[in-house]
């Protein structure tokens, strides 16, 4: 159960699972340039039709970005977005904005009431959860991706494995693993558990959210410091095979995306202000705080989302997780 939730809640920093995989994807087809794009799979219809979309203002570039965990252990479970995140490209290039919008929000979806809106993905695919995004935020989305978490098995074990650091020991009894606090080298499997977890953590799914970031963080970090050449054409393959981009996304829209993370001079980290838990019917959903997540969008739209962290962020490092 989430707990001690303060109104106009903001965290800067947990957005991390849109920069790992804005890192993971765009880094490695930088590098090597066009030898893996065939792999990267595109849909077509992804982007929903310009009916009812918000107007595109030229203030830099928005990326919808989500983590999906279709489960093999669940084959009964639809597809759902268990990580959602808008990442906001300034005009100048100088701040790269990660926006995470807690993938329990009760918010409306077209043609299905208000549900979750994580729900938007299983029901409609990229196509609604875009416009479900875009109705919520007033916020054009450019282009979309996503990464199946299951894909983070082989690629974490491409890289012969990552550290993460966790605080308190913490037993999750959905996948039978005790985590004892300190240090932990991860192999494939066990990172798919860590991301996996939200039981017996204190702040439920905002905890798994910065369990997520702090893995992609070491994995991305890892990356980026592996020298061994064989190693890199593993990991990338299996970057691109676990990634779904939408059908006007080029080899070149991803060099270009990868270059303006390199050279950007700031990095940022936004979760979308919430009141705090609630239930709606046998649901425990979050409510989104609508002031303050205008207040937002607002500067997304405007492109100074730099002067709206100045007001109400606070940082968050991910060095160390529950």
């Amino acid at each position: 159960m989430l707990r001690r939730w303060g109104k106009r809640r903001v965290v800067v920093g947990c957005g991390g699972l849109a920069l790992g995989v804005v890192l993971l994807l765009g880094v490695g087809l930088y590098l090597l340039q066009r030898a893996y794009d065939g792999e990267v799979d595109r849909i077509a219809g992804a982007m929903p039709t310009e009916a009812g979309r918000p107007s595109s203002t030229g203030r830099g570039e928005n990326w919808l970005l989500i983590g999906s965990d279709k489960r093999e252990d669940m084959p009964w479970m639809g597809a759902r977005a268990d990580a959602i995140m808008l990442v906001h490209l300034s005009e100048d290039g100088s701040r790269v904005s990660v926006i995470a919008i807690p993938r329990d929000g009760w918010v409306p979806v077209p043609g299905h009431g208000t549900t979750k809106i994580n729900a938007a993905f299983a029901h409609g695919g990229p196509s609604l959860l875009i416009r479900t995004v875009e109705r919520l935020t007033k916020v054009r989305v450019d282009h979309y991706a996503a990464l199946d978490f299951n894909g983070f098995v082989e690629m974490t074990d491409a890289l012969g494995g990552v550290d993460v650091t966790i605080t308190k020991r913490t037993h999750d009894p959905m996948h039978q693993r005790t985590w004892e606090a300190g240090r932990h080298h991860l192999n494939g499997v066990e990172a798919l558990d860590f991301v996996r977890q939200r039981w017996n953590l204190p702040s439920g799914d905002l905890d798994r959210i910065k369990r997520q970031q702090a893995f992609l963080q070491a994995l991305a970090n890892k990356a980026l410091d592996t020298r061994n050449p064989v190693k890199i054409d593993r990991f990338v393959r299996a970057v691109s095979r676990s990634v779904t981009v939408d059908g006007s996304v080029t080899s070149g829209t991803l060099r270009s995306l990868a270059r303006r993370l390199l050279e950007t001079s700031t990095l940022e980290y936004v979760t979308t202000p919430v009141e705090g838990p609630a239930a709606r019917g046998d649901q425990s959903v979050i409510l989104l705080d609508e002031a303050a997540m205008k207040d937002l969008f607002d500067a997304v739209r405007e492109d100074r989302v730099g002067d709206y962290v100045a007001r109400n962020g606070a940082a968050n490092s991910v060095d160390a997780v529950r």
